[in-house]
């Protein structure tokens, strides 16, 4: 049950957005252990001020094209499972929309079920309280 924000500069065209879209989900489905019907999505487009970021910070040199896809995930993945997901995710957006793997940067965090209510102001998984743990 992840949440994916995607953060880029405004100005690119329903195709591209599609194609970012499309493709960060798909790097999920094929890589990360998310079921295909599990989607869900924030696209943030940024004026160019409101998004701030060093151009040559570790894996740079970065461009204009910078996209920042946060990812929060209800459980944890091993590290192998991240690995492979930040490869097929640079290769799939390479792809389409035509993104280099130096202007895309990941982060992932992980949550609880209970962190999570998917409607009705239920929890995905109710906490079982202490006294019924101890039975």
């Amino acid at each position: 049950m992840p949440l994916a924000r995607i953060s880029l500069r405004r100005g690119r065209s329903p195709a591209f957005l599609k194609a970012l879209s499309d493709n960060v989900h798909r790097a999920l489905v094929e890589a990360f252990e998310v079921p295909p019907d599990d989607r869900f999505q924030i696209i943030h487009q940024h004026e160019p001020e409101e998004l701030t970021f060093d151009r040559h910070y570790l894996c740079g040199p970065r461009s204009d094209n910078y996209v920042l896809v946060c990812i929060t995930a209800g459980r944890r993945r091993t590290s192998d499972v991240k690995q492979a997901f930040y490869r097929r995710l640079v290769e799939l957006l390479a792809d389409a929309p035509g993104l280099r793997p130096e202007d895309v940067m990941v982060v992932v965090n992980t949550t609880e079920a209970e962190d999570w209510s998917f409607g009705r102001g239920i929890a995905a998984v109710p906490r079982v309280s202490i006294q019924e743990e101890s039975r």
